[in-house]
């Protein structure tokens, strides 16, 4: 499920109709911003704060004059972006390796998938290639060696650790002569259930003898509006320098954890918006938004791409989707490069103007036992069937059953959701919304979607 879904779905469900009306009046942004207000309150924002977002995005709707270009209607999407980039952290927490090793000191309670988190974390900064390895001191969770050993054979990084060991600060001076070897050591904390007197001594002890460069605390998205006070107390212990929020596909408390940081000015700096490896960026405020508005993030996009696909065939695909030009042959190597890049439905957000789309579940649900059925549907056409699926009548469709060992109704429903695609980017491509949104967002945006 993609990050924060049904605040996200809510939130374009407002904006949805916003576009559908001609004349914005008093009493459209009355509706509007209560729905806005409903809707962070339903993602766990603080009630008073949703108030004091909804009642600027109401004000500044009112009394400011559209720019150069733009209509009232387009104006006001811009201001709901705006406010809501405020909300939830306005600059990026950036994160820089200055030094060598940069050490960095995972903090947090029990169950906000710190451990996870280090491997995910590695494998950010092995693909930016960085030399990292990841060191194990939680000495008190019985699982947590063996966890982090087989996550980091995942990834393909050094680990080290002492299994058995209670005392994370004999860990930490056996393997401190090694760790000059890297550009980023990883240090995997203990949690408790609460904020113990044991977890600040501990945690202060580490703290001491590993002098971080970076303490980076890991909350669970779930934990909603306390955020505010785990980061406060956090902060105070041992002068956290960041925050990590996991657990954001699809948990409805995750604009609390994400407003409330920004609150305490505690910098989220990395999101965990899944249980992959994979399902870890980044945190940029503008382009989270905007793919919460279903305005789309080209930036995560193109990364994401860049893993999947070679940039000359992804950019011959992309042209020839555009146009609606694309053939079975194109379908399926698309599909094949969206399917490594993640869930579709996550991946269509990131298209400005797909997330705004109310596009058909079972295009977006589509399964890896699918994907085998249409390759094997896709291999038995001809080479011209493929190239014009026009061609292919009711004995075709038997014939081509048949070759891929599928019934005729399979085949069909390949041909429906080809249609449908079709029919999706040729609307698409005749939009001129996006262009206007570009110049909305300062121009981030090709022209071409």
């Amino acid at each position: 499920m993609p990050m924060l879904d049904k605040l996200g779905e809510s939130l374009k469900d407002s904006l949805r109709k916003l576009l559908k009306i001609s004349l914005i009046d008093r009493k459209l942004l009355d509706e509007l911003t209560i729905d806005i207000k409903k809707s962070l309150m339903a993602g766990d924002v603080n009630p008073a704060l949703a108030t004091k977002i909804t009642d600027s995005i109401k004000n500044r709707a009112l009394t400011e004059k559209p720019k150069a270009g733009l209509t009232h209607r387009e104006t006001v999407i811009n201001i709901v972006y705006d406010e809501l980039v405020k909300l939830l952290g306005t600059e990026p927490g950036k994160f820089e390796i200055k030094e060598k090793p940069t050490k960095i000191l995972l903090v947090g309670l029990f169950g906000s998938g710190k451990t996870t988190t280090a491997a995910k974390l590695a494998k950010l900064f092995k693909k930016q290639g960085q030399k990292v390895c990841l060191v194990q001191t939680d000495t008190w969770r019985p699982a947590a060696y063996e966890q982090l050993k087989q996550l980091s054979e995942k990834i393909n990084v050094p680990f080290y650790g002492i299994k058995d060991e209670k005392d994370p600060i004999k860990i930490i001076n056996k393997f401190e002569p090694d760790f000059s070897r890297f550009n980023v050591i990883i240090i995997d904390s203990a949690g408790r259930d609460a904020l113990s007197k044991e977890l600040t001594d501990e945690l202060k002890k580490l703290n001491e003898v590993i002098k971080p460069h970076e303490k980076l605390l890991v909350l669970s998205g779930d934990i909603g509006q306390a955020a505010k006070t785990q980061a406060k107390a956090f902060k105070d212990m041992v002068g956290v320098t960041g925050v990590i929020i996991t657990k954001l596909d699809g948990t409805a408390k995750g604009g609390g954890a994400l407003s409330a940081c920004a609150e305490t000015n505690a910098k989220v700096k990395f999101i965990g918006t899944g249980e992959h490896i994979d399902d870890f960026e980044d945190y940029e405020p503008k382009r989270f938004v905007s793919r919460l508005l279903g305005l789309g993030d080209l930036q995560t996009l193109l990364s994401k791409a860049e893993d999947a696909i070679k940039k000359e065939e992804a950019e011959a695909l992309a042209k020839k989707f555009m146009k609606a030009e694309f053939t079975f042959d194109d379908l399926m190597k698309q599909m094949e490069a969206l399917q490594k890049m993640g869930p579709l439905k996550q991946v269509m957000s990131m298209i400005p103007g797909m997330g705004m789309a109310k596009l058909p579940e079972e295009l977006l649900n589509v399964q890896e036992g699918k994907m085998k059925s249409w390759r094997h549907i896709i291999q038995s056409m001809t080479k011209q069937e493929r190239d014009n699926p026009d061609l292919i009548d009711a004995s075709r469709i038997k014939r081509i059953a048949k070759g891929s060992g599928k019934s005729e109704t399979d085949v069909r429903d390949l041909m429906k959701q080809y249609a449908q695609m079709k029919k999706m980017m040729k609307m698409m491509g005749n939009q001129k919304q996006m262009q206007k949104l570009q110049k909305m967002l300062g121009g981030k945006m090709p022209m071409g979607f």
